[in-house]
């Protein structure tokens, strides 16, 4: 399977047409065709339906996207590397992560980068722990910054110092609204929408289960989220309310939407981590000496 290929089939699956894409790639169109029925042919699977004026993935050729695509962006990434090692500190930087408000202290260290080597790029990419432990694994990040509970086993860390607030979301004409905390006997038959990463047992503590004293899987869970805006249109809707962490969502006065925290107070803790035994290019290895020494100065 050779990587032009890939491009070649990616740039199909993109443009939807053999003809455009041909168009695109500067080559003729019974050229591409002949280099895709051979692909087809090396894979043993039909990637292509072919209609009449457009061209769509089989599930096999959805398939062959996903990984092709991770193969290309693993590839860019690493001529990007080896070219910033002939340069003046240059080159890209792949950091994953879910929504915190802590990704502040990335920020900072981003700006700070930016103004001394404006060849440096960074690329952000949002997802929840599995979504970024996947990517990091596959080496398509250089960082991940994971909101506890997660299993840090694989990985080199470092804990960014503030912890976010557990809560919950709900709409301002809520009867909840009125209180200062919601304790769990408040959440009982409630509609609720939670974060699949915090409701994951796993072998490690999970501090967010353990809140509900064994109680959680009493609840009325409707929906659930990995990132949570839609969770908060799902809250405005009426659906019913989300339990998420501080500082996510607009609930300024302007907001129908407040947040309450949760009593006992719950929090979660954050970590900076990379694969070990990870060999960085000089822009990763600046990066990271810049995290460390930004955070020892806290």
């Amino acid at each position: 399977m050779e990587f032009r290929v890939l491009r070649y089939f990616l740039t199909v699956a993109r443009e939807g047409s053999i003809t455009a894409a041909a168009n695109s790639l500067h080559l003729t169109q019974p050229t591409l065709s002949r280099q895709l029925q051979d692909l087809e042919k090396e894979l043993g699977q039909k990637l292509l339906i072919r209609g009449k004026y457009k061209v769509s993935l089989t599930p096999e050729g959805m398939m062959l996207r996903k990984r092709a695509q991770e193969i290309v962006d693993m590839v860019e990434k690493t001529e990007a590397e080896f070219q910033s090692i002939k340069d003046i500190i240059s080159g890209d930087i792949y950091i994953g992560g879910g929504e915190s408000d802590s990704m502040k202290y990335i920020a900072e260290i981003i700006k700070e980068i930016n103004a001394d080597y404006p060849g440096i790029k960074f690329h952000i990419y949002s997802g929840n722990a599995e979504d970024v432990t996947e990517r990091l694994d596959k080496g398509l990040l250089d960082f991940g910054v994971l909101i506890q509970p997660v299993d840090l086993s694989k990985y080199d860390n470092i804990s960014l110092p503030e912890k976010d607030v557990w809560g919950v979301i709900m709409r301002k004409d809520s009867p909840l609204a009125q209180k200062d905390v919601i304790i769990l006997e408040d959440l009982t038959n409630l509609p609720l929408i939670n974060s699949r990463q915090a409701m994951r047992k796993t072998s490690s503590k999970n501090e967010f289960i353990e809140w509900f004293q064994g109680k959680f899987d009493e609840l009325n869970t409707v929906a659930t989220i990995n990132l949570v805006y839609n969770a908060a249109v799902m809250v405005k809707a009426g659906i019913g309310y989300a339990i998420t962490l501080d500082k996510l969502v607009d609930t300024s006065k302007e907001s129908e939407l407040c947040f309450r925290p949760l009593y006992p107070k719950l929090e979660s803790g954050l970590d900076i981590v990379w694969k070990k035994y990870q060999v960085f290019s000089p822009a990763v290895k600046l990066f990271l000496d810049r995290l460390q020494n930004g955070l020892n100065r806290k």
